[in-house]
């Protein structure tokens, strides 16, 4: 009796240690491989995430910085008001910077603007808010970062502006800054300071350590023609 009950415990213990055994070395390795591409996935995704809100906020700031210009701009004259635009034996005169408009606050008209630029690399210091000022750079704690008693500007990021002049009523149609439409019979004509503009502010943000701008935003408008403008004799000569 003693002999034949000793034979099923030892069966018994044999079995559990069997079930007690550890992981084999395909298991583990399965196992490591399991684990690892779940990390990778999370990982991967953390910093598409980062990405997409770092995008958000970048194209956030560009639409806020169109839109300063634009703002600039709002109450401003198509074209200057006291030298207007006009031809003058062939050529044009009157678009653009006057040789005197040498700052920011010169700038009192819409044609003014055009190919202006405003930034590190740009026609002036920028960007610029809706009063002409530069948007200055916030240190971690909140204050304007300063340099030699200057404000410096929020950095990496311009302005970049194009005036064109376009079609009544077909805006797409970009027209030459000297065109103008002489009268024709009973029809009036336009005169070359007749015409809508079509403002476009391509905001471009550099990021440290690169060599070349990406374009974050654009903000594209149109300056219609006051229709006084076609009462003007359509000669392309300058107005008495």
């Amino acid at each position: 009796m003693l002999g034949r009950s000793r034979f099923p415990m030892c069966s018994r213990r044999a079995r559990r240690g069997a079930r007690r055994r550890g992981f084999t070395l395909i298991e583990t390795a399965l196992a490591t491989i399991i684990i690892g591409v779940g990390v990778v996935a999370v990982v991967e995704a953390q910093v598409a995430f980062s990405q997409v809100n770092q995008w958000s906020s970048h194209s956030a700031t560009a639409t806020m910085l169109a839109n300063e210009i634009r703002q600039l701009t709002i109450n401003m004259p198509r074209h200057d008001p006291i030298t207007g635009l006009y031809i003058n034996s062939g050529t044009l005169v009157g678009w653009g910077r006057e040789a005197n408009e040498t700052s920011v606050t010169d700038l009192d008209d819409i044609d003014d603007f055009s190919g202006v630029s405003f930034g590190a690399t740009g026609t002036f210091s920028g960007p610029v808010d809706a009063t002409g000022n530069v948007i200055p750079e916030i240190s971690a704690g909140g204050q304007v970062v300063m340099n030699n008693g200057s404000v410096v500007p929020i950095e990496g990021w311009t302005q970049s502006v194009t005036v064109e002049k376009v079609r009544h009523f077909r805006f797409d149609e970009v027209l030459a800054n000297g065109y103008y439409e002489p009268a024709v019979g009973t029809t009036p004509g336009t005169s070359v300071d007749g015409f809508p503009l079509r403002v476009t502010v391509r905001v471009f943000y550099q990021a440290p350590g690169s060599t070349t701008p990406m374009e974050v935003g654009k903000v594209r408008w149109v300056v219609p023609a006051d229709r006084r403008y076609s009462e003007i004799p359509a000669t392309g000569a300058s107005p008495e």
